[in-house]
């Protein structure tokens, strides 16, 4: 038996079995004796009786080992021509202080704490000093707007606020305070207390009886040891995107994490100790919580925090000055990132000046990885891509290519295979397992393994009606997707993405895959607009590749034509517009309902997570 197949069993037939082995490798201060439970809300929990700290494990414990001089963090930031490296010893020392300057302002253990900051190193300075008082933080993506940051501050009821004076793009610097100042004067919630690290470009002014200078409280701040806390108690609540349009907090507790955090770093990244981990996100996602702080820190790496984008700053070489740069060994990112730098440099020119010797393999999520990047990234790197799926509410990856464990030949346009402790299954609407190759809801059997949320922060019941009630014994992913013949996992996109023409049911995503492998085009979207006669039509959103340009629509109709052969009449892929830009999220997603609302002349709702509001004023005007 393989050494996946072995340990996938293993995690299905006897969890806790499974997990109490991976539990066996952390440095609790308590080793649970109860690894797997139910609460009073009969909600599977990991490790109750357990005790432990995560920025004991993050920091503290390579110290204790003999390993304080590594590097544990390397701040990059092109946009302030900045760079610095923290060791471990350094950053648990830089951490304890901040502890105890959180601790001097009134935070205890529960408390919860809002971080509002850019990628800067104080930002995970800050996480892991609430994780170290055993506070519970909340990072609002630095930027966000007064009213969504006011929404935060009102539910998670934060006894302080971190902030930074300013953030700094490309092009523009970002005054913070103002935004944070307006978000408290909208918020029921009211702080004790804002600290603001100040930052040259923009300097902020502290003229509230809350406000305090961070540099000012760290002078006198005392060193704060590690609180313990439950394996149950929460870690940090982390707001995704609601249906409701109200954002809901996923909840992470500290034991499961921890535990899955270091389990996932050998098993899917297959990194070792002392390796460079490189995770290109923002720490106000759960990529950067789960991939920039904790799991390479928890797990003994090096991991980088860069303040820049893959391209623009300056080129489209970015990426690839990092890798090369520090030695990355792990590069991980979104699909949006590399089809960004694949617009502006489609040979991959710049790859030549930096021979990366040190990077074996990139890692990408946080949407669907379609074909036609996943072969440029490989055949312009020479290095394998890994395409996984996961979610902010499991904080790590359900499938992927477990490399630590056995390296599976790539299927394009799969995330290959579970990773154990999620036992994955397609079901129809009325919740039965569907053959292979048969599409349906993506699901996973209970329990839930470590990490995944036990609850949305003090909502419970939103939790059981938008994850556990459509299928009972499911935990139900909102994605669409099949499982071949070889167990490996296709996710189509979500749910909503699947479109009904003329009663077909015909996946976007599949359209996408299509209209993408076109050689001009950079990327796109197929999004279901309405049609009184079929129900719905496709309709495809085009960005090319720099340098390509279409003639008295030959692109459009060759796009058109493609479809028609590789999908067949049925799909009605009639419209083909070719765009300047599509509209995002800051972290890369496409926000294909907003387009359809658009396109189907619905009102809609700017998303608080977009990345530049004008781009949806384009496209309004390209397709009135």
């Amino acid at each position: 038996m393989s050494a996946y197949q072995e340990a996938f069993d293993l995690s299905a037939a006897e969890p806790e079995v499974f997990w109490k082995q991976q539990a066996e490798n952390l440095a609790w201060f308590q080793f649970p004796t109860t690894i797997l439970s139910q609460d009073e809300h009969g909600i599977e929990r990991w490790f109750a009786d357990g005790e432990l700290n995560t920025a004991y494990l993050a920091l503290d414990h390579h110290v204790a080992q003999g390993r304080g001089d590594q590097t544990a963090l390397i701040y990059d930031s092109p946009v302030t021509g900045q760079k610095a490296r923290y060791t471990y010893r350094v950053l648990r020392d830089q951490v304890a202080k901040v502890a105890g300057m959180l601790a001097e302002l009134g935070v205890e253990k529960g408390d919860r704490v809002v971080i509002y900051m850019p990628m800067i190193p104080e930002a995970a300075m800050a996480m892991l000093a609430c994780a170290r008082l055993g506070a519970i933080h909340s990072v609002v993506f630095g930027g966000f707007a007064p009213n969504e940051l006011a929404v935060r501050i009102e539910d998670a009821e934060p006894k302080v606020v971190i902030t930074a004076s300013c953030g700094v793009e490309v092009s523009k610097v970002i005054p913070y305070k103002p935004m944070v100042d307006q978000a408290v004067m909208d918020s029921r919630w009211k702080p004790a207390h804002v600290v603001v690290f100040q930052r040259k470009q923009c300097l902020a002014d502290l003229h509230h009886a809350r406000d305090k200078d961070w540099s000012a409280l760290m002078r006198t701040a005392t060193p704060h040891d590690c609180v313990p806390v439950k394996a149950t108690d929460p870690l940090y609540i982390l707001y995704t995107s609601g249906t409701t349009g109200k954002p809901k907090g996923v909840v992470r507790d500290n034991g499961g994490h921890a535990v899955a955090m270091h389990y996932s770093m050998s098993t899917i990244y297959h990194v070792d100790p002392g390796d460079v981990f490189w995770a290109a996100s923002d720490v106000g996602w759960v990529v950067g919580h789960s991939y920039i702080v904790y799991a390479p820190l928890i797990y003994g790496c090096t991991t980088i925090m860069y303040e820049g984008k893959p391209v623009r700053t300056p080129g489209p070489s970015a990426f690839w000055r990092v890798c090369d740069e520090y030695g990355v060994k792990v590069l991980f990112s979104a699909p949006t990132a590399f089809r960004a730098i694949k617009k502006e440099d489609p040979d991959g020119t710049f790859l030549q000046d930096y021979p990366m010797v040190n990077l074996t393999t990139i890692f990408m999520a946080g949407e669907r990885l379609d074909p036609p990047t996943l072969e440029w990234v490989e055949a312009k790197t020479g290095r394998p891509v890994v395409d996984h799926w996961w979610q902010t509410e499991t904080g790590w990856a359900i499938a992927g290519n477990p490399l630590g464990l056995e390296r599976f030949v790539v299927k394009p346009g799969s995330a290959t295979k579970p990773i154990p402790g999620y036992q994955v299954e397609v079901l129809n609407e009325l919740g039965e397992v569907q053959p292979a190759n048969t599409q349906g809801y993506i699901a996973i059997k209970r329990p839930l393994p470590p990490s995944c949320l036990p609850t949305v922060w003090r909502n419970h019941d939103r939790f059981e009606s938008g994850y556990l009630s459509q299928f009972p014994g499911y935990y139900v992913s909102g994605d669409g997707g099949y499982i071949d013949e070889d167990g490996y996992l296709f996710v189509m996109g979500r749910i909503d993405d699947v479109i009904n023409v003329a009663g077909h049911r015909l996946s976007t995503g599949e359209m996408e895959e299509v209209v993408g492998s076109h050689e001009a085009v950079a990327e796109c979207a197929v999004i279901g607009i309405h049609d009184e006669l079929k129900g719905q039509l496709p309709l495809g959103l085009v960005v090319l590749k720099d340098g390509f340009v279409s003639e008295n629509g030959n692109i459009e109709q060759a796009l058109l034509q493609k479809v028609r052969q590789e999908i067949g009449a049925v799909a009605c892929f009639q419209q083909a517009i070719i765009v300047d830009r599509l509209p995002k999220t800051r972290s890369g997603k496409i926000l294909r309902r907003v387009i359809r609302q658009i396109a189907d002349g619905e009102q809609y709702v700017v998303p608080s997570t977009i990345d530049d509001p004008s781009s949806l004023d384009e496209l309004a005007r390209v397709l009135e």
